[in-house]
């Protein structure tokens, strides 16, 4: 079988027919029998939904209509399982998901309760049927999908994946820790609740201050876990998936590092696409940071801990909700452009300003039967002027800076990157 993928689409506006770059991407596209990206924005018209108290950084929202001009790329998978998800609430969530359905994409990880969201779902192909299954670690706790009772209706929402997250101190820095939480009374409230049985109790080696919890370690380290009833359920879709399809997808939006790069995937993720493939899957496709990080063949089964993007348009959003203004010290009364020209200091630092943002590859890959034989990687930069209709839209790129900035960071996982004298990236393990 045949595939390829894109990252991030943080599309706000229509894109204009065959723009220039359009004529080589969309061949490359596709090639592939499944052909997957990410659509990171909510889908509904101006007014229709109420925004939500948070975000996933930028309120995102757009016409359904940009799906008619995603299309023509080739795309037929995608998921929008993302931290943005849910930027204006419930009605905007079920909003995307009803045009999501209507393009007949096929989709995964949000759905009307938890049992639809984490549902595989399947494309068919000539070649043979894939699944795709969508997953999130970085979001709201209310935007987890619920789970249907006998008498009460599951709540719309995404498939999250929940990260447990503590910190280890040696001995005397934790009974410091214990210290200061006891001069501060910080967590008398909750002590109290915990008495009555609405919090567990906390073992000998740990202690809590505020919301932050710690463990006694040999040394001071930050500790990321998966939430093992969130996996249980992973592999529980994997396993329906081996059943019902060929080859099995797994997408996950992870914005978690390791170290203090935003290029290291965490060592959370890591764990996670590792146990996914050991559990029946066959590709990982990561996203969420907004630029790439490595390739791993496990088990010759590809590892993309993310893509990166693919459109980038965060300067034209259109509208912005009062809690988006106030937050940055304004009102609505204000234009957005005030609005990011403010939380951009003068449009001098944020994801727009840095070049590894608008860098990326699409990859595509072949497979004899579900291992992987074949894997080609065509470089991709987004427009960072010119034009307002052009700004943020993908190109084929040449710059060999691509290749060596990918190079470096996948030599430690035996993923070597060898730049062709076509322009392509091939990838060899």
């Amino acid at each position: 079988m045949k595939f390829t993928a894109a990252g991030d689409m943080i599309i706000q506006q229509r894109i204009f027919a065959e723009y220039e770059g359009f004529k080589e991407l969309a061949p490359f596209i596709q090639q592939g029998d499944a052909r997957f990206f990410n659509l990171e924005t909510t889908l509904n018209h101006e007014g229709e939904a109420y925004a939500s108290q948070f975000s996933g950084g930028t309120y995102l929202r757009t016409n359904p209509e940009v799906l008619e001009d995603i299309k023509p790329f080739g795309f037929n998978m995608t998921s929008f399982n993302n931290n943005h998800a849910m930027d204006y609430s419930y009605k905007g969530l079920e909003a995307t998901l009803d045009a999501v359905q209507k393009s007949g994409l096929i989709h995964s990880g949000v759905g009307r309760n938890l049992a639809e969201a984490s549902a595989p779902r399947y494309l068919e192909t000539p070649s043979g049927r894939v699944a795709l299954i969508a997953l999130n670690s970085d979001f709201d706790p209310s935007m987890m999908a619920g789970e249907q009772s006998p008498r009460v209706p599951g709540r719309p929402g995404v498939n999250g994946l929940r990260i447990e997250k503590h910190i280890e101190l040696p001995k005397e820095e934790l009974e410091f820790i214990k210290r200061i939480a006891k001069a501060t009374n910080i967590n008398a409230s909750k002590e109290i609740t915990r008495k009555e049985g609405y919090f567990p109790e906390l073992a000998e080696d740990e202690s809590e201050l505020g919301d932050l919890k710690f463990k006694l370690g040999k040394e001071a380290r930050y500790v990321m876990k998966l939430n093992e009833k969130d996996m249980e359920r992973v592999e529980k879709s994997i396993y329906e998936a081996k059943l019902q399809a060929d080859y099995t997808m797994v997408s996950i939006h992870s914005h978690q590092i390791s170290g203090d790069a935003k290029e290291n995937p965490s060592e959370v993720l890591k764990d996670f696409a590792h146990r996914c493939i050991d559990a029946g899957a066959h590709a990982i496709l990561g996203h969420g940071p907004h630029l790439l990080r490595p390739i791993e063949i496990y088990k010759e089964c590809p590892i993309f801990y993310s893509l990166g993007d693919f459109v980038l348009q965060l300067y034209s959003v259109e509208l912005a909700p009062e809690d988006f203004f106030a937050k940055h010290g304004l009102t609505s009364a204000s234009t957005v452009h005030e609005l990011l020209k403010k939380r951009s200091k003068d449009f001098t630092v944020g994801l727009m300003t840095d070049k590894r943002m608008f860098r990326s590859v699409i990859p595509y890959w072949e497979t004899e039967g579900t291992k992987l034989r074949k894997l080609v990687l065509m470089p991709i930069e987004m427009s960072m002027d010119g034009h307002r209709s052009e700004q943020g839209l993908p190109r084929r790129s040449y710059n060999p800076e691509i290749a060596g900035y990918l190079s470096k960071m996948c030599e430690p996982y035996g993923t070597k990157i060898v730049l062709e004298d076509d322009g392509l990236l091939t990838c060899e393990w």
